[in-house]
């Protein structure tokens, strides 16, 4: 299910929220937003929660709009106010600023951020007024687009556009464009319009899903095999299906491929994921015949 977070509510609890409505017994997400973000999480329940983890690769892009003139300790508007400074850049700067953002750049985990060092949350040392050693991450900022642009007045702005890999912080971007212009920055607000395939048009709230009757909830179910639009798609038939589902390699006409789906073709239905390699089909993941037959279930 594609939910469009509401602001104020962690990735988790968005999550739950969902899974008791939908009265789903195994759920899970494809990648956190921060309570003060909105904006595309995908939901995964039963069978779905086994092809999660590939989504967490998928690019994202977000829309958001930092604060100049003004650092906090979380660098977003949640934390204590660090520093004040002038805003004296020129449009030209922002331009020239922005363009050395895009492509590969090395980013520094926030303290703020859910990443573990020594099996603890730095967010948990954060708390505690400790700083640790980090390393820098190395992400890629495929567009960095200049929505609007405010740089007189009492709260000069960016608004930003970004469409980057995985495991960028737009949070540090934002701190560090600031930092780039001279006057430091933070963010006050993110959403996040896309992510992989998934689009905030096609997404739902939790208020318009708390309305629905528990068919229509149901109705807003995307297949299994939506997570998986880039695997090449093989169809088994009779005991081939039977035999993959059991763990067998299959031999066929495929060609090589580091990813498929693979259905079986009565009834059609997704059994599960797999490479083939020299006219072979290799099991990677297999669905058990009761989640097929849940998946089916909800299909009807």
């Amino acid at each position: 299910m594609l939910l469009d977070k509401p602001l104020g509510l962690s990735s988790n609890d968005a999550l739950q929220k969902a899974k008791w409505l939908l009265r789903a017994e195994k759920a899970g997400h494809t990648g956190t937003l921060d309570p003060l973000a909105t904006g595309v999480l995908p939901l995964c329940f039963g069978a779905a929660t086994k092809f999660s983890q590939l989504h967490l690769d998928a690019d994202k892009t977000y829309e958001t709009t930092v604060r100049l003139g003004v650092t906090t300790t979380t660098a977003d508007a949640e934390g204590e106010v660090l520093a004040r400074r002038p805003v004296a850049c020129s449009v030209g700067q922002v331009v020239e600023v922005l363009d050395r953002f895009m492509g590969p750049i090395a980013q520094l985990p926030p303290m703020h951020s859910a990443l573990k060092k020594h099996g603890k949350a730095l967010y948990e040392y954060a708390r505690a007024g400790q700083t640790v050693e980090r390393q820098p991450r190395h992400v890629v900022i495929h567009a960095l687009e200049l929505l609007e642009m405010q740089l007189q007045g009492d709260a000069p702005f960016l608004r930003l556009k970004v469409q980057c890999s995985k495991g960028t912080y737009i949070r540090t971007l934002g701190e560090d464009i600031g930092e780039a212009l001279g006057c430091g920055g933070h963010l006050v607000a993110l959403r996040r319009v896309a992510t992989g395939p998934f689009e905030a048009a096609q997404c739902i709230t939790l208020a318009e899903l708390e309305a629905l009757s528990e068919e229509q909830r149901l109705a807003r179910l995307l297949l299994c095999e939506a997570l998986l639009p880039e695997h090449m798609r093989v169809t088994l038939s009779g005991q081939d299906a039977g035999r993959f589902l059991s763990g067998m390699r299959r031999r066929g006409a495929w060609p090589d491929a580091d990813a498929a789906a693979v259905f079986g073709d009565q009834p059609h239905a997704l059994l599960g994921t797999a490479h083939v390699k020299a006219g072979e089909l290799i099991p990677s993941r297999l669905l058990s015949p009761t989640e097929i037959q849940q998946i089916l279930e909800t299909q009807a």
